[in-house]
């Protein structure tokens, strides 16, 4: 069973989330051969300012 994780900048919409979640799991069932309730995706949220991408901070401070 895989569980995956995205880890994104918070702000996605549930129907968003929905979304992905449907096409990540469609592929996994497909090319992994299992059942789609087999697969476990858990969003993480993360808040701009917590991220840097190559050396600067992606959003102000909270």
């Amino acid at each position: 069973m895989p569980f995956v994780t995205i880890e994104w900048f918070e702000g996605r919409s549930d129907a968003q989330k929905a979304e992905v979640a449907r096409g990540v799991t469609d592929v996994l069932a497909e090319v992994g051969k299992m059942p789609a309730d087999q697969v476990w995706i858990r969003f993480v949220d993360v808040p701009k300012a917590d991220w840097a991408i190559g050396g600067e901070i992606q959003g102000p401070p909270d």
